[in-house]
């Protein structure tokens, strides 16, 4: 009764300029509505919240390259411990990781990315994820494969960067092709390598493993007589308007892939970079894993100056998803310009 009275009085008093009447009249509803509304808002900071989701969106990114179409693949991530890079010290690493904000524990965040590639007449995966080889953190890409839009039966070629298990183990499903339909290619010195049961035999126990994985994953394709190692070199096109892009040091057949569209290219590098935050700034900076160390620091150095040079699009199998982008020159090494989020254009 008492705001109605104001209302009132605000509306009929004669001797208010008829502009202020209109100022108090407006005061008065706000605070009419105000107090009709403040007991369902108290009402709804009582109700109890909706649960936290803690889902992350379908791990797949696409893209135009020319009239390319690129489907980044998400297969999960595995965290790798500082200390397996080499030719540093420990405190630069430190230092260069807390430069990019990246955790060292448990470890640094390496995601395992692979690359559809829709050229209009094939469907080429590069790489392939690690399936069930290295833990619970990795083997999506099946799954992110089909909330892309596609399935294994429909992709025709796999090109292999080499034949580390997060890399070629997601050929293979209980023992059966994941990919029915397709060959696959992989330069001949990673084949040798990893293919040798004497090589395994005279390998360190540790790392037999890995030749016991590469074998497994390409069984089936071998028994299908759809497994086809290539002469790699440069201008090879294993596939019909790919190039193959020699990258050895890592494993000894360690290859990129270039594909070209118009004016735009794109490298996708496999393993050149383990640690953006560290081998950008200082590509001299070796991984564990290579077989090759002083081989994969000459090769990580001339790839990031060609793609630099070139202005390549580049996709990298460990750079952060979806591992797209540019690299750039900087005084202090390289530096990685990483794919800006966008509609898919097909007018560039």
């Amino acid at each position: 009764m008492k705001q109605q009275s104001v209302v009132c009085h605000a509306t009929l008093h004669p001797g208010r300029p008829p502009g202020l009447r209109q100022a108090v009249l407006r005061a008065a509803i706000a605070v009419t509505m105000g107090a009709a509304v403040l007991p369902a808002i108290a009402t709804a900071q009582t109700a109890t919240p909706p649960a936290q989701q803690k889902t992350q969106v379908p791990g797949y990114y696409r893209m135009m390259v020319g009239q390319l179409e690129v489907t980044a693949l998400y297969d999960g991530y595995i965290d790798l411990d500082p200390k397996i890079l080499r030719y540093t010290s420990a405190r630069e690493v430190q230092s260069l990781l807390a430069r990019m904000f990246v955790e060292s524990t448990p470890g640094m965040q390496t995601a395992v990315n692979a690359y559809l590639i829709h050229t209009g007449s094939h469907l080429v995966l590069v790489d392939t994820g690690a399936a069930a080889c290295f833990g619970p953190t990795l083997g999506r890409i099946g799954e992110n494969l089909r909330a892309a839009g596609y399935a294994p039966e429909q992709i025709d070629t796999v090109l292999l960067t080499h034949l580390h298990g997060d890399h070629a183990c997601g050929l293979a499903a209980n023992g059966k092709a994941a990919f029915p339909n397709a060959t696959v290619y992989v330069d001949k010195a990673d084949a040798d390598y990893w293919l040798s049961e004497a090589n395994a035999a005279a390998a360190p126990k540790e790392a037999q493993g890995l030749f016991a994985m590469a074998r497994a994953a390409v069984a089936p394709y071998q028994a299908a007589q759809r497994f086809r190692p290539f002469n790699g070199g440069a201008g090879v096109e294993p596939v019909s308007g790919v190039r193959a892009v020699p990258a050895n040091g890592h494993t000894p057949g360690h290859s990129g892939y270039l594909f070209t569209s118009g004016k735009d290219s794109l490298l996708l590098w496999g393993d050149i970079v383990h640690s953006h935050a560290v081998q950008f700034r200082r590509p001299q900076v070796a991984i564990e894993f290579d077989v090759d160390s002083k081989q994969a620091v000459i090769t990580r150095q001339r790839i990031l100056a060609d793609a630099a040079k070139g202005r390549l699009w580049v996709g990298g199998a460990h750079m952060p998803f979806p591992g797209l982008g540019h690299v750039r020159r900087d005084a202090a090494g390289y530096a990685w310009v990483p794919a800006e989020f966008g509609p898919i254009r097909n007018d560039r």
